[in-house]
């Protein structure tokens, strides 16, 4: 896989996933209409939303910090790429099912704190957003490898 290639199927992925959540925020925002600040001991989501939209956050960069590790240098750069690729995915994967619970809930409830939390995660995945400087940085590549990255730009 070329690096163009690439980088242009992964920020499609990445974009798809974003615009994703925000047309679900949107059509949550817009069936339900209420926006209150309540905390009702009775909505088990007070508890369930908060720690596993803490969770998607932190084992998103957990996981992908130690499968990047995991790449080696002598790979060849196709290897590298796929093996980033799917490290991304999963990123994505854990901040997107929270901010999908986090809808949920809101569409279900009205609490704006799940609507609050679900902006945050949506505006934190589209700050992932793949870049070649990104997949420089974050990839161990040789000289070589690094020349085809900087002609993307």
């Amino acid at each position: 896989m070329q690096p163009k290639r690439f980088l242009k199927i992964l920020a499609t992925i990445h974009l798809a996933l974003c615009v994703g959540l925000v047309l679900c925020a949107v059509f949550a925002f817009y069936q339900n209409g209420d926006f209150t600040a309540r905390m009702n001991q009775q909505d088990i989501f007070i508890y369930i939303v908060p720690i596993v939209a803490a969770a998607g956050y932190f084992l998103s960069q957990l996981v992908f910090k130690k499968r990047i590790e995991s790449i080696s240098r002598k790979e060849n750069l196709s290897i590298k790429l796929r093996k980033h690729q799917i490290t991304s995915l999963i990123k994505y994967a854990l901040l997107e099912g929270p901010g999908f619970l986090a809808l949920t809930a809101y569409f279900w409830s009205g609490n704006a704190l799940y609507l609050i939390i679900a902006i945050a995660l949506i505006v934190y995945l589209f700050v992932q957003r793949p870049t070649a400087e990104k997949i420089k940085k974050e990839l161990p590549l040789t000289l070589e490898e690094q020349k085809q990255f900087d002609n993307l730009k």
